[in-house]
C-alpha cells in the first residue's frame, strides 16, 4: 500500500468509523445473532489474492457490526463504561503510522517523556501527592489495565517484604496480600501469577452497609499472619468496587499498613476517573498512605482501551524489582541514568506510543471538557436513582456516589434475574447484575459518550413496564 493508496484507504475508514458513530443509536445494543453466525459467514481460508478496502468495509457493515455488542451505544449501561472517543482515535492512529517500539528511552525518546509528561499532567488534573510525580522519586506508567497494574505492584510489594531479595531467592508461600470480599479477582490472579497461589490471598471482611473493607477486620488478620509466622506483603485497597462502587477506607487502611510496613496499593480503576472533578475527589481521602496507584482512563475518561494510568511513589525498588537488562538493550543513555525506561515499568519488554491518544484527548476536551463528561454521567445516575426510589416495587441496594446504581425489585431473586433478561433482549439498552449480600442485584452504569438523559428515561420505562410482567 503506497502513502497515496493509504490516503484513500484511510479516508474511508475514518468515514466509516464517523457513520458507525452517527447510526449507535439506531442499532440493537447487543448481537441478535447466534453463536456462530459471525464465523459461518467468513470464507474458509484467505484469500489468494489482495482485495480493495472497499470490500473489507462492506464486510465490516455485513458481518462485524451485527456481530458486536456496542459499547459506545448510549443504551449500554453494563459493566462500566468502556469509552473511547475522536481525538483517542486519532492518537492511536498516529501511534500505529508512527509504529514506535517504546520499550527503552533511546528506542523512542518521545515516547517515553511524552509519557512521563502525561501522566504528571493527569496527577495534576485529578490533585493526587506529590510523591507520584516525576519530579521527585516517584512518577507514572501507562500499563495496559489495572489488572496488570496490579500484578506489578503485588511484583513490588514482594520484592520489598523479602527485603529486596525476590530476584535472588524466588518467592514462598510464606507473603500475604490482603483485599476486601469486594475487590476485583485480579487480586488473587496477580497473587498467582506472582507465585503466592490462592492461598497467598486473604479476603478481608466487608461492611455491610457501605460494602467497604473494614480496617478492624484488617488489623486482625494482618496480627493473626504475623504471630503465624507469615510475612504481610500487600494491600490492595479499592476505590469504586465493581460490584458496587464502594469505597475502601484509606484514611483507617493507610495507618495499619504503615504501622506493619505493609505495601498498599490502591485500585481506582473505575472511579479514578472521577477525581478531575475537585467534589468528587472523597475518594482519595488517604491516598497519601499509598505506595501505588492506578486507574483507567479507557473506562470513563474519554480514551479508548487500553491506557490504566499507574503511579508509584519510589520507582527505584519498581525498577529493582522488574528490571532483567540484557546485553542486546544495554545503551549509553541507559548506562548514564538520566532517562526512563519504561521497559522496567511492567512485565512485558515492548510497549507501544499510548501516550499519544492520552495527549490527543487531554488536548481536545482540556480537562473542563473531562469534568463536564463526568458530571453529565454522575447527575443521569442520579436521575435513574431517582426513579427507583419513587418506585415501592423496587430498591436501592447500596449508595451511587459515581455513576452506578445498583437496585432491584424487591422481594424474590427470580423476578430481578426474569427482568434483566427480557429487559436486555428488547436491544434497546443492556444492563448487567452482581450479588450484594447474597441477593441477586441489577446494575446500571451510566458513561457512554452518547447517553443523555432520553436513553435514561428509556431505560427507566423499559424496566417500568417490564416489572409488571415478571414474577
Amino acid at each position: 500500500m503506497t502513502p497515496e493508496q493509504f490516503r484513500q484507504a484511510g479516508y474511508a475508514v475514518v468515514d466509516w468509523i464517523a457513520d458507525y458513530w452517527a447510526s449507535l443509536a439506531q442499532r440493537p445494543v447487543t448481537s441478535q445473532g447466534p453463536p456462530g453466525a459471525v464465523a459461518a459467514g467468513l470464507p474458509a481460508g484467505p484469500p489468494a489474492g489482495g482485495e480493495p478496502v472497499e470490500a473489507v468495509l462492506a464486510d465490516l457493515d455485513k458481518l462485524v457490526a451485527p456481530g458486536l455488542t456496542h459499547w459506545q451505544h448510549p443504551g449500554f449501561f453494563g459493566y462500566f463504561p468502556a469509552n473511547t472517543s475522536g481525538p483517542s482515535v486519532l492518537g492511536d492512529l498516529v501511534s500505529a503510522g508512527l509504529g514506535v517500539q517504546g520499550m527503552l528511552w533511546s528506542t523512542g525518546p518521545a515516547c517515553t517523556e511524552l509519557e512521563t509528561v502525561m501522566l504528571d499532567w493527569l496527577a495534576e488534573a485529578m490533585d493526587l501527592p506529590a510523591r507520584f510525580r516525576s519530579a521527585g522519586r516517584g512518577g507514572g506508567v501507562i500499563q495496559d489495565s489495572a489488572s496488570s497494574a496490579t500484578l506489578v505492584a503485588t511484583l513490588v510489594a514482594v520484592h520489598r517484604a523479602a527485603g529486596g531479595r525476590w530476584r535472588e531467592v524466588g518467592v514462598d508461600r510464606r507473603y500475604r496480600v490482603y483485599t476486601s470480599t469486594e475487590a476485583h479477582s485480579s487480586v488473587e490472579k496477580a497473587a498467582r501469577i506472582a507465585g503466592l497461589g490462592a492461598e497467598g490471598v486473604r479476603l478481608v471482611e466487608v461492611d455491610p452497609q457501605s460494602r467497604a473493607m473494614s480496617p478492624v477486620a484488617l488489623r486482625a488478620a494482618i496480627e493473626a499472619d504475623r504471630a503465624a509466622g507469615v510475612v504481610p506483603a500487600l494491600v490492595v485497597a479499592t476505590v469504586g468496587t465493581t460490584s458496587t462502587t464502594a469505597i475502601d477506607p484509606l484514611p483507617q487502611i493507610g495507618p495499619i499498613c504503615a504501622e506493619h510496613g505493609v505495601f498498599l496499593h490502591v485500585d481506582a480503576a473505575y472511579a479514578g476517573a472521577a477525581a478531575v472533578c475537585p467534589e468528587l475527589r472523597f475518594g482519595h481521602a488517604g491516598l497519601e498512605y499509598a505506595d501505588s496507584y492506578c486507574f483507567d482512563p479507557h473506562k470513563w475518561l474519554l480514551t479508548g482501551f487500553d491506557c490504566d494510568a499507574f503511579w508509584v511513589a519510589d520507582s527505584t525498588e519498581l525498577v529493582e524489582a522488574l528490571t532483567v537488562l540484557p546485553e542486546y538493550l544495554r545503551n549509553a543513555a541507559s548506562e548514564s541514568g538520566a532517562v526512563i525506561d519504561y521497559r522496567d515499568w511492567q512485565v512485558p519488554l515492548g510497549r507501544r506510543f499510548r501516550a499519544l491518544k492520552l495527549w490527543f484527548v487531554l488536548r481536545w476536551y482540556g480537562v473542563e471538557g473531562l469534568r463536564e463528561h463526568i458530571r453529565s454521567g454522575v447527575a443521569l445516575a442520579a436521575r435513574f436513582a431517582d426513579r427507583v426510589r419513587a418506585d415501592e416495587r423496587f430498591e436501592l441496594v447500596t449508595p451511587h456516589p459515581y455513576g452506578l446504581v445498583c437496585f432491584r425489585l424487591r422481594g424474590a431473586d427470580g423476578p430481578n434475574e426474569q427482568l434483566l433478561s427480557a429487559v436486555n433482549g428488547s436491544g434497546r439498552v443492556y444492563l448487567t447484575h452482581t450479588r450484594v449480600a447474597g441477593r441477586y442485584t441489577l446494575r446500571l452504569a451510566v458513561g457512554a459518550p452518547q447517553t443523555a438523559e432520553a436513553h435514561v428515561d428509556e431505560a427507566w420505562e423499559l424496566l417500568s413496564r417490564v416489572a409488571e410482567t415478571v414474577g
